[in-house]
Parts: C-alpha cells; structure tokens; sequence
C-alpha cells in the first residue's frame, strides 16, 4: 500500500509560520499536480487564498507548467 504524502500539510506549515519565501520555493518544486491541488484546497478550506497573492500566483503558475504536456527532447 502506498504511503500518504504529506507535502501540503508541510507547505502550509510554512505559511502559518509565516515563511512564505521558503513556502514558494516549496510550491516551484511540487512533486506532483496532485498535492499542488491539495494545497489549494487547504489554502481555499482556510480561507488564506487573496491573502498571500504572492503564494496563489506561484499556485496558479505551477499548477500550469505541471498539468501541461511536455516537449520531448533528444539527448
């Protein structure tokens, strides 16, 4: 069985402590779309989102460059 990832429960452990530079660089190395939309749920769930613009921003950029097909690319 595969363990829970616990990646935004982390991030916005970040946020709360206030540490919101260190909670973008986070966000700009996602591991999945999955736990970005998480995020965004807990974010939305707590009412924070408008009140860090700076963080729903690099939500919104990331959730764009994860969810978009990549080019392939020869070695």
């Amino acid at each position: 069985m595969a363990r829970a990832n616990d990646w935004a429960g982390k991030v916005m452990a970040l946020i709360n402590g206030g540490n919101t530079a260190a909670a973008i660089a986070q966000i700009k190395v996602a591991p999945t779309v999955k736990d970005l939309k998480a995020l965004q749920t807990i974010m939305t769930l707590s009412r924070m989102t408008g009140k860090y613009r700076n963080l729903d921003a690099a939500i919104t950029d990331n959730l764009a460059l994860l969810s978009a097909p990549r080019l392939h690319r020869s070695p």
